[in-house]
């Protein structure tokens, strides 16, 4: 038979029974739906997670002061004061992989302005952490080199800070109070948002590392020192470099713990790549559940179909229909019933997407490959679940089924 025949077939033998043709697509239209909501969750904060690692910098790494072992107690993460700016200066002239990197320490202090006050994080650091970061400023500029020499009481604000002082009022040049002493604030930052731990990048005031470390913490050494790789690929080797070049000069003997940790913020966005594609995975599985119980529904009444219509089929293998022109009938239809529910699903997939965006507010990415993948899954469920009754029908004696009542 032609394959137009045998459509149009499928058609009117469906049409027959429309309540029943629907409802036996029902199970397709929600797994198929189901599969490209989720899909579009999982990808869309999976899209938003890179995105917020994305915005903390470019090819980063981060070293930070380690754990120390006093008397057998192992203190925390920070608990070293080994971390100087020697360090630093030994990084950006020894590893050859570094572009640049830049010093950190901060406290917690209440920043004042008129009758405004906020607590927040003052980070000590130099002009090029912005750079490093990929920070650009919304007003204003950084203090200068000039400045991080002579301990200016300069500083740069982030965009919570600036709201929660300043509202609508315009932060360049006003004086700002960072416990005792006053400062001159000379730029505001641009909104960066949470990081991907969470935090708020834009609660923090930055100012020279030399004015934090003389005038407010009286430290001299360091918390951390943020670097940036010639690119993401050299970030892993400059890793390794910079542990090397450390354990070096902190003179630690093989076997011994570091007093500091490196990090590298490529792991940390292939950790939460790989987390969120897990997670994508196992809702989609969950949601592809209804597509093989919608599938069962299709194999059920395409049985209840084959024994209706054992007259039917018995007429027309007695005209010269041969087994395979039965099979691909019966086939077709199963396959006509999944394409119907599977565009069906589509549509209820994307309206759920867009439902969850604006109740819910969460990231949705639609893929295309989900669509695909959702619709040739839901033909292959058809293909497959309608496959049995189809030979069934087709394997029916002809004197047997014009017998039949």
């Amino acid at each position: 038979m032609e394959f137009t025949a045998t459509l149009k077939i499928a058609l009117r033998a469906l049409s027959r029974n429309k309540m029943r043709s629907i409802l036996t697509m029902l199970g397709i239209v929600i797994g198929v739906g189901a599969v490209i909501a989720t899909v579009g969750v999982g990808q869309g904060a999976q899209q938003k997670v890179q995105e917020q690692i994305a915005a903390m910098g470019t090819n980063l790494i981060y070293v930070s002061s380690g754990s120390v072992n006093r008397g057998g107690t192992r203190l925390g993460i920070g608990a070293t004061k080994s971390l100087v700016y020697d360090d630093m200066t030994a990084i950006v002239g020894e590893v050859p992989l570094i572009a640049s990197a830049a010093p950190g320490a901060s406290a917690t202090s209440q920043v004042v302005f008129q009758n405004q006050n906020w607590s927040t994080r003052i980070n000590g650091t130099e002009p090029q952490f912005f750079t490093i970061r990929d920070w650009s400023f919304a007003a204003g500029s950084s203090f200068t080199e000039d400045d991080v020499t002579h301990a200016a009481n300069l500083a740069v604000i982030g965009d919570t800070v600036r709201q929660n002082l300043f509202q609508s009022a315009n932060p360049l040049g006003q004086t700002i109070r960072i416990g005792n002493l006053p400062f001159q604030v000379v730029g505001v930052l641009s909104a960066k948002g949470q990081s991907g731990m969470g935090a708020d990048q834009d609660d923090g005031v930055y100012i020279p590392i030399t004015t934090l470390q003389k005038k407010i913490t009286g430290q001299n050494w360091l918390q951390n020192i943020v670097a940036s790789a010639v690119s993401q690929p050299a970030s892993y080797a400059a890793q390794g470099q910079i542990t090397s070049l450390l354990r070096d000069r902190h003179r630690i003997r093989a076997g011994q713990d570091d007093d500091f940790q490196v990090r590298n913020l490529a792991d940390v966005a292939q950790l939460a790549d790989q987390q969120s594609q897990v997670m994508t995975m196992l809702l989609a599985s969950i949601a592809g559940v209804s597509l093989i119980v919608g599938g069962i529904g299709i194999m059920n009444i395409m049985l209840v179909s084959v024994t209706e219509r054992t007259r039917e089929i018995g007429i027309r293998v007695a005209i010269g229909a041969t087994e395979q022109d039965v099979q691909w009938q019966f086939l077709s239809e199963s396959v006509v019933l999944s394409l119907l529910g599977g565009a069906a699903g589509i549509l209820v997939g994307a309206g759920a997407s867009l439902i969850i965006t604006k109740l819910l507010g969460w990231a949705i990415l639609i893929s295309p490959t989900a669509i695909v993948a959702a619709v040739v899954f839901s033909m292959a469920v058809g293909v497959f679940f309608g496959y049995y009754p189809a030979r069934k029908a087709a394997r029916l004696d002809p004197i047997e089924a014009l017998r039949f009542e």
